[in-house]
């Protein structure tokens, strides 16, 4: 056995030689054992700069995110930072705290509501399984909170990576939640197929509940700041938890440090448009009352600002102000609006439309290219509305409603 080595980059040079290794088709066991011969252990730091390097070297993201359930195998039990000394999880009502109770709190409802029906036949284990996936789909919100509120603050600190790997991964869990909610409704589905893909799906989330925990959890603690985390607390309301709301509350006085992202309360004056002049209230007021979403993107495709009106489509919080719009999105669906972006600025399209069934809703998204008087390109606005009650509309109607 070789020496510990100790310098680190050496340590990175030798974790990317063990993973390429993997990607081209190396055994596991293998693997295992190079990495044992030369580290004691590893931190979570390590892992994310191995996997943003991969993936600055030409790694595809989805190549990365197709191992990376490998990957964690190889580390398993090194991670040296997985309880690290200031342990948030202990705080009560705090984010990472809420966080990890949630991942027990959806190993619970698979032990306790999806295994024991997976070897019993019948109609009984059918229904009580398509009543467990339809609770089980509120994991939506807290891969969301991970999505919209913790991964924006990596970001910003030069970490991306792991979010778009994790981000990948989520996404698949959720479609196969969806397909297996549909299968459990579907009588001329042969049971035997979808109880395959519920095996599959629990695996899934109980390697990505792994990940959050061992991974994930200590790199937002290293990295977060006190402010960081009051931005992220005063947001969760708005996406939601997994089945239950917490029962204690972690709530502290904004610091005094200013937070360029936060929207002013009262601001005086007015401003002057092409017809007419409005305060700065009345605008911020006026907009959020269109019976639509608006979500602007600088020219440098940075988000810079949301409506907050009543009925929201998609999650907004106040944390992805400032994020490149980039990383707002999946990244399975992340060229499109690159492509899009690409041709306003290029001047080959001033809009593109989109319309999707959603639930209960039809969702028409619209996206304009923002031009000034000289047709100089500042920025995209998306505009989102559910037009379903749009396109029910039959007759007239000329007398106002009684309430």
């Amino acid at each position: 056995m070789s020496e510990f080595i100790n310098n680190s980059e050496q340590r990175q040079a030798l974790l990317k030689k063990i993973i390429r290794s993997l990607h081209q088709g190396a055994d596991l066991e293998t693997a295992k054992a190079e990495f044992k011969a030369h580290f004691s252990e590893v931190s979570t730091e390590e892992i994310s700069q191995m996997e943003q390097s991969l993936i600055k070297e030409g790694m595809a993201i989805e190549e990365v995110q197709n191992l990376c359930d490998v990957h964690a195998a190889v580390f398993e039990g090194s991670i040296s930072d997985i309880h690290p000394s200031k342990d948030h999880t202990k705080i009560l009502g705090h984010p990472v705290q809420v966080f990890k109770a949630e991942n027990d709190r959806i190993e619970q409802l698979i032990v306790e509501e999806i295994e024991p029906y997976l070897n019993q036949v019948g109609p009984t284990p059918i229904l009580m399984l398509r009543v467990a996936y339809d609770r089980f789909i509120e994991i939506h919100k807290h891969y969301a909170r991970k999505e919209y509120l913790f991964f924006p603050n990596l970001e910003k600190n030069g970490i991306t990576a792991p979010p778009k790997v994790m981000w990948a991964v989520d996404d698949e869990i959720r479609a196969e939640i969806k397909a297996i909610q549909a299968d459990l409704g579907n009588v001329k589905i042969p049971f035997e197929d979808t109880l395959k893909k519920i095996v599959a799906n629990i695996q899934k989330v109980r390697d990505m509940i792994s990940k959050e925990n061992n991974i994930l959890i200590p790199l937002l603690i290293d990295t977060l700041s006190f402010f960081d985390w009051i931005l992220v607390d005063g947001a969760t309301e708005e996406i939601g938890y997994f089945l239950e709301k917490p029962k204690h509350s972690w709530k502290k006085e904004t610091p005094k440090e200013e937070d360029t992202n936060q929207p002013l309360k009262t601001v005086s004056g007015s401003v002057p448009f092409d017809a007419g002049r409005l305060s700065f209230n009345e605008v911020n007021a006026m907009l959020n009352a269109l019976p639509l979403d608006l979500t602007f993107v600088d020219k440098d495709g940075h988000v810079r600002y949301f409506t907050q009106g009543k009925e929201r489509i998609f999650d907004r919080t106040i944390t992805i102000l400032g994020r490149h719009v980039s990383m707002c999105h999946p990244p399975a669906s992340v060229h499109v609006v690159e492509d899009i972006i690409h041709s306003f600025e290029s001047g080959e399209k001033d809009h593109e439309d989109f319309w999707i069934r959603m639930k209960d809703q039809f969702i028409y998204i619209r996206y304009f290219a923002v031009r000034d008087k000289d047709g100089t390109y500042l920025g995209t606005l998306e505009v989102t509305q559910d037009i379903k009650p749009i396109t029910s509309l039959e007759g007239e109607k000329r007398l106002v409603s009684k309430s």
